[in-house]
Order: C-alpha cells, then structure tokens, then sequence
C-alpha cells in the first residue's frame, strides 16, 4: 500500500477518535477510580450534590450561555457540567487531582468539552474573579474564608451554595429541594456614605447618608430644612431602590443603578411621573 502524508493523517485520526469514543462514556471514566461518598478531601468529605439540588441552584442563579460560572470544590464535575448544558462556559476548581482527571474525563463523556473545564487547584489560591456566578457545596467555616474574596467580586455577581450559608451575610433567595437547602447570594454594590443628587439640568435635589451591612442599606434623605427616613431601601446588586418623604411630605421613589462613586436612575412621584435623576458619591 502506497504512503501518503494524507493516508498518514487520516490514521492518526482515525486513531485519536477511536481512543475519543473509548473515553466517551461514564463507566470507562470510572473505571480507574470512582470515588466513594464521604471521603476524606484537602477541607471537606466529598458528598454529591443531587441532581434536585444542582438544578435549582442553577436556576436561582439564572444561568445562561452569557455566564461564567465557577464551581468552587467541583468534585467529578457535576454541577460545572451542567452549567455547560445549559450552555454556560464553565470552569470547576476541584484540589483532589483524581477526582480532577474523573471529571475532565466526565467532561468528554457529556460531550460539553467546549463549554467546561476542570483543573487541579486550590479554590483559596486559584482566581475566579472573572466569575458571573460561583457555586460552591462547602463547609461553613470555608465560606466564611471565601467570603471576602466573594465580596470583592463584581456586584451582581450570583453565588449559590448547597446546605451552608455565609455566617450573617443573610441570602437574597432560600429554596428547598428533597430535603436539602439551596441558598442564592448577589454581590451588592457598595453603596455607604453621603450622596448628593441632581436632575438632568444639573439642579441639586436632595442628598442622602446611606449605611449599609451587605445588601441591607438604611439611612436618610435631607431636602432642604427637611431630614427624612429611607423607607424601603433595597440593593440588589447594582440596583439600587429608596423612597422617602420629601421637604413638601410628598413620597418619592428613587430607583437606579450603581456603578462605583456614580448613580443614575429616576425619581418617581405619586403620579407616576419620573425626573431622570444622577447621583455622585463624595470620597
């Protein structure tokens, strides 16, 4: 038989996509290690997150083929995988290097290799501050570790944990599935201090000292001679929402959205009617 370069590449990938098929299925990724509920890892034993639980975790999070989701502790993959069904890229942090070459097979197996990858790391050394949303099945103390770090991420940055929280950083959203609990997490902006704002002209309205403890914001409004309580006050990420009563006893409703020391949003009145409204926050 004459040898061609072309007839060589053809049996190399031939051969590449026989050793790919061979790959291509659950039970031969175990084949050289399964690991087994409740071993020991580097912090934590491995138990996997149900398929209930890894659903609504994803849902809470409303995961899209926009995201990058990160998933902290990835164990065989499970939850990074399906992020990647639901067309999300995906990237699981998993330090057990076993459990790390199961899941990258697991990967191929579920034919989301395009969308997931797995690698042998440190989730306390490894940066995922790229993230759009984190997930993560941990202890509590490991939480509160990563908490700062989480923090610091963009706002509306989602994060979800299975089974444990974030000391008094309270949820935004709590669901439960075969008796276990799915928690969801917003990073907030960080909104504390005095603002000043001001119409689209440029005429000062109203300034306001906000206080804030995670996503739970308080403060009040002076207008004039006139010093109000914030009433309804909200953060959800970089949105931001507080009415208060101005200087004529008139509640107004300020809603917008937060991007470091700026604000901008409307002002609504009882009528419906909206001044479109920018804000600044002074050093």
């Amino acid at each position: 038989m004459k040898f061609t370069f072309k007839s060589a590449l053809a049996t190399l990938l031939l051969t590449a996509m026989a050793g790919s098929v061979l790959a291509q299925t659950r039970a031969e990724c175990e084949k050289d290690y399964r690991p087994q509920v409740g071993q020991a890892g580097k912090d934590v034993v491995w138990v996997p997150t149900p398929d209930e639980i890894v659903a609504r975790m994803l849902g809470m999070a409303k995961v899209t083929p926009q995201d990058y989701v990160v998933d902290l502790g990835a164990g065989d993959g499970k939850i990074a995988i399906a992020a990647g069904k639901l067309g999300a890229t995906a990237l699981g942090i998993e330090y057990n290097a076993d459990m790390a070459k199961l899941a990258q097979c697991l990967v191929k197996a579920d034919k989301v290799g395009d969308k997931v990858k797995i690698i042998q790391g440190d989730i306390f050394k490894e940066d995922f501050s790229k993230a759009t949303v984190v997930t993560m099945y941990l202890l509590p103390e490991l939480n509160l570790r990563l908490r700062p770090t989480i923090l610091a991420m963009k706002p509306g940055t989602r994060v979800t944990s299975h089974q444990f929280t974030m000391g008094d950083w309270e949820p935004d959203q709590t669901a439960e599935a075969d008796y276990r609990t799915a928690y969801l997490w917003i990073v907030p902006a960080q909104v504390a201090g005095t603002w000043s704002f001001r119409d689209a002209g440029g005429k000062g309205l109203f300034t306001a000292n906000l206080a804030q403890r995670y996503q739970k914001i308080s403060g009040d409004v002076t207008q004039g001679s006139a010093k109000q309580p914030l009433v309804g006050a909200s953060l959800r990420g970089e949105e931001m929402r507080f009415a208060f009563n101005d200087e004529k006893g008139v509640t107004r409703t300020l809603q917008g959205t937060v991007k470091g020391n700026e604000f901008t949003g409307n002002l609504r009145a009882p009528d419906g009617t909206e001044t479109r409204v920018a804000g600044t926050r002074k050093p």
